[in-house]
């Protein structure tokens, strides 16, 4: 227990810094990508895989790990490119994702490096809707690619984003009807699911793409009237963001005179005894793990003021 309580303790010397550990890896080829350390539960050499009827093309079959049973995902095939071969040498990353866990193939597993959020870039613009990337970096003075897990996901097992009708049966927001639900998240996917999810509450919402943006967007609004919760009622951020992450954004709105009254609901595929650890350090008020349409409408109901 010491031994976990201590990597607790290091990991939430992060908080507040902006910074974050990415595993580095490749697919087939010399592009790096990378995956946030959080969200690894460990990487093994590939065991052997079994097929299954049905399964989505891009699943190559399910291993037994460890009393578990877990689907493997070809990375490369998920995101446009050639099947990895002889699965037998290469690896298989475990990650928690959205409240389960999955197994990613993948060429090759290289080491972790530590970096600031300011340093992970959004991907160049003109890549297209098609992107599987969510965010880019330099390391060694070569291009890394972060992919969005998310949206792969989401297109091998697509995530219901209705809210269910005893949700919003009887929800009266005619005291807040003016307010904004702010969200910020880097992902297209989770944009889109958040604010299909929330549009039933009946409120306006904005987004932005990143924590940056998000508190520049805040502090506009702030200027307005001097106090950001006279337009904006909650925030929903995603933790992992380019540029700012969304415990920086957390800290940096609740260390701001102007913004610090603001509800922030951090809603993220991230889990675990870290990132409680962690929520709590930089003072949000909730947190809602991906992504439960009627979970996150009764938390964002609970924290503008509305009878949940």
């Amino acid at each position: 227990m010491a031994g976990i309580l201590d990597s607790v303790n290091q990991r939430t010397q992060l908080v507040g810094q902006n910074r974050l550990e990415l595993l580095l890896f490749k697919l087939q080829g010399n592009q790096r990508f990378g995956i946030n350390v959080f969200k690894v539960r460990e990487v093994l050499q590939c065991p052997p895989l079994t097929s299954m009827p049905k399964l989505n093309p891009f699943v190559r079959g399910v291993a037994h790990i460890r009393g578990q049973t877990i689907s493997v995902i070809d990375l490369s095939m998920a995101t446009g490119g050639k099947m990895i071969d002889d699965v037998t040498k290469r690896f298989i990353i475990i990650a928690e994702y959205n409240r389960s866990v999955q197994g990613f193939l993948v060429g090759s597993v290289e080491r972790i490096i530590n970096i600031n959020w300011d340093s992970i870039l959004p991907p160049p613009k003109g890549t297209g809707r098609a992107s599987y990337l969510t965010a880019v970096t330099e390391i060694d003075n070569e291009l890394v690619e972060i992919l969005d897990v998310e949206k792969i996901l989401n297109e091998i097992t697509p995530l219901g984003t209705d809210v269910s009708a005893s949700v919003t049966e009887g929800l009266d927001i005619s005291a807040i009807k003016d307010k904004i639900i702010y969200i910020a998240d880097d992902s297209s996917v989770a944009r889109k699911q958040v604010i299909k999810a929330l549009t039933s509450l009946g409120l306006k919402i904005e987004a932005a793409k990143n924590g940056a943006e998000a508190l520049k967007g805040l502090l506009a609004l702030a200027e307005e009237t001097g106090d950001v919760t006279d337009k904006v009622g909650v925030l929903v951020s995603d933790i992992e963001m380019p540029e700012m992450d969304g415990y920086t954004l957390t800290a940096e709105i609740k260390n701001n005179p102007k913004l610090n009254k603001l509800h922030v609901i951090l809603h993220t595929s991230l889990s675990g005894v870290f990132n409680q650890a962690m929520v709590k350090k930089v003072g949000a008020d909730d947190f809602i793990a991906k992504f439960h349409p009627d979970e996150l409408a009764n938390s964002v109901k609970k924290w503008l003021g509305l009878e949940v």
